[in-house]
């Protein structure tokens, strides 16, 4: 069965693994999955998020998840463009998530960014998510 929208499973396996309390958890590789992982663990949501081999020429992405005293670091993540509507935002006009106290991450033709990033540099793009 294909999977057509690769980002939203991606934040629902972290949201469910989360909530099941698992160490770590393995998702289908995406770039666009790894740039997302990449950017939680730099902001401190996830211990870690590498890409592996989970059978022979198939990658996956294996993610850490992270807790603060047996609660999940990451509160909630919603998809915020989802392919049958995707949600576009200038660099002047970028929402913030719950006044500031979360984060958007965005796709820009210069790559994805946090949305702190995108302002600083100047850029739009498509809002991918919104994490807290």
């Amino acid at each position: 069965m294909a999977i057509h929208d690769t980002i939203g499973n991606f934040l629902t396996a972290i949201r469910n693994g989360s909530r099941a309390k698992r160490e770590t958890i393995e998702v289908p590789f995406s770039k666009m999955s790894l740039a997302i992982g990449e950017i939680l663990v730099k902001e401190g949501y996830l211990l870690s998020c590498e890409k592996i081999e989970a059978r022979k020429n198939v990658p996956a992405i294996r993610i850490g998840l992270k807790y603060v005293n047996q609660t999940p670091a990451i509160t909630d993540v919603q998809r915020s463009s989802k392919p049958g509507c995707r949600r576009y935002t200038s660099a002047t006009e970028m929402p913030k998530v719950l006044g500031g106290l979360g984060f958007s991450i965005i796709s820009t033709p210069q790559g994805v960014f946090k949305d702190a990033e995108a302002r600083r540099r100047k850029v739009g793009g498509e809002v991918v998510c919104e994490v807290w």
